[in-house]
């Protein structure tokens, strides 16, 4: 049950034009509907201030000295304090160290989304996971040329490993002869920079009759390079180097267990911790320490089986910092602080079950393949999750969804690109046409990157729940030579920085798109 907010600070004493409040951790100042904190070394940090915008929407601020509650707006943040609005309008600011772990997480949170606005883009599905970069400026139509390539590099290796992009370097995996390799690129001319080999890939027990190689893509943070191979290996490396840190195995070391196309969700970090999922009977998800590897918890309430391909998302759902992971037969939420399992929801997924949930406030919404379908679920204040609605408009494989202003957008299998309505499920419009059936998405400065698998072709669409509307094309050149038979163009595109990049196994090719 949800404890009552205090009053934290006190309130302006009546008829007093000026005013302080001491808070356990910090020195308030008021006046006039103003604040700031007495101590200096908090007002040098204005740039990086800048970075963090908030959505002014409230939530609830816990102290971590007492346990104490306050319902505040979050403004912006300048790394060692948080500027909160309060119910009367004035700014407070508060030492982030005085806050509790869910909350600094949470901050956290928010810098790595100010991050994607100066071209950072460092995990799988940008800062907030959710496959919208925060790009502006960028060619709303392209000429029939398409954008102009600016570079191709073409030794990635094999593999499907989509781009982690940070500090003017790009970092993806590839398969290289029997080697699995972190490879680091700059994004200025495409250049290699390092590889660094991690684990060894034999090829054997992933059903590479689809192609071999990693499937997860790097997470990039505090200088290190996080990274999981298809057979199970964790590893953290130098991202300056590509050295080796400390590396897990999710079989050996967890009891985990792959599905047929081996380990594919990409490592979640979140603040000092690495999140991943083994799966298996003994803890579906784990939580380690992300300087060293070591155990921080293990969620033994989740036995999924199959640890399946969806990444984990972080979110907040009833003011507390959690996990929300797809497996395929469960969506659950575990709690951020020791893993205990705060809520589930049953999921009938078949073969595979790869897209990343989609969270907006204490709504989430999940779709997987094979014919199974999409749904939307509710989470109450006491943790019971009920579907809002549940069909089989969207049933997306494995390219992703993106959610945009209360629609959806995505591949589904049959139908094509498509757009869905949160709120009911219905299909708004859908369109189909060789270029258009099936493969991921993207979102950036309001349009849609639509890439086919089966040919490389991308599209760039209106995210216009109107209709369908076409702004320009582009075939991905030159294609791979060593791509299997049977595999596709797999990798999702990522916008960032004014430039589009995609991969086909061992090419990689950046395009100007501002």
């Amino acid at each position: 049950m949800r404890r009552r907010p205090f009053s934290w600070p006190p309130e302006r004493r009546s008829g007093a034009a000026d005013q302080t409040a001491f808070v356990p951790g910090c020195l308030l100042a008021f006046q006039k509907g103003r604040s700031h904190i007495i101590d200096m070394k908090f007002v040098v940090s204005v740039l990086f201030a800048a970075l963090l915008v908030g959505s002014l929407e409230a939530r609830t601020w816990t102290q971590a000295a007492t346990g104490k509650e306050i319902e505040a707006e979050f403004v912006e943040s300048d790394g060692e304090s948080v500027s909160l609005r309060l119910a009367n309008g004035a700014v407070a600011q508060v030492l982030i160290s005085s806050l509790s772990e869910a909350d600094q997480r949470w901050i956290a949170s928010q810098a790595s989304a100010g991050a994607s606005a100066s071209g950072e883009w460092p995990q799988f599905r940008g800062p907030n996971r959710d496959g919208i970069s925060t790009d502006t400026g960028l060619m709303s139509e392209w000429p029939d040329s398409g954008p102009k390539q600016l570079w191709v590099y073409d030794d990635a290796g094999n593999g499907y490993s989509g781009f982690a992009i940070s500090g003017g370097k790009l970092y993806t995996m590839g398969t290289r002869g029997a080697a699995l390799e972190v490879i680091c690129l700059n994004v200025s001319d495409g250049s290699e920079v390092w590889s660094s080999r991690f684990a060894n890939d034999d090829q054997v027990g992933y059903n590479p009759d689809w192609g071999h190689g990693p499937r997860g893509t790097p997470t990039v943070n505090d200088g290190m390079v996080y990274v999981t191979g298809p057979k199970g290996t964790v590893a953290c490396l130098k991202a300056e180097d590509g050295s080796k840190v400390w590396s897990k195995h999710l079989v050996d070391d967890f009891g985990g267990k792959a599905g047929g196309w081996g380990f594919s969700a990409s490592p979640l970090v979140d603040g000092d911790r690495v999140v991943v999922a083994p799966g298996g009977e003994e803890a579906g998800i784990v939580c380690l320490d992300k300087k060293t590897g070591s155990v921080i918890w293990k969620a033994s309430e989740v036995q999924p089986g199959k640890a399946e391909y969806a990444s984990i998302v972080p979110c907040e759902i009833n003011g507390t910092w959690q996990y929300v992971k797809l497996f395929q037969t469960e969506l659950v939420g575990v709690s951020a602080e020791d893993g205990s399992l705060l809520w589930t929801s049953p999921w009938e997924g078949k073969t595979a079950v790869i897209p990343t949930p989609i969270v907006q406030e204490n709504e989430l919404y999940i779709t997987s393949g094979y014919g199974v379908g999409c749904k939307l679920v509710s989470i109450d204040a006491d943790y019971n999750a009920t579907d809002v609605w549940r069909n089989r408009e969207m049933k997306n494989h494995h390219g992703g969804v993106i959610y945009l202003d209360g629609y959806i957008y995505g591949f589904s299998e049959g139908p094509g690109l498509m757009c869905q309505s949160w709120e009911t499920g219905e299909m708004v419009w859908n369109h189909k046409d060789r270029y258009t059936l099936k493969g991921s998405v993207h979102l950036a400065d309001g349009m849609l990157y639509a890439f086919n698998e089966d040919d490389g072709t991308l599209t760039l669409v209106e995210a216009n729940p109107d209709g369908y509307v076409e702004k320009g094309q582009l075939k991905l050149e030159p294609e791979s030579e060593i791509r299997h038979a049977k595999g596709k163009f797999w990798t999702h595109p990522v916008v960032i920085g004014g430039v589009l990049y995609l991969r086909d196994q061992d090419i990689i090719a950046a395009y100007a798109v501002r």
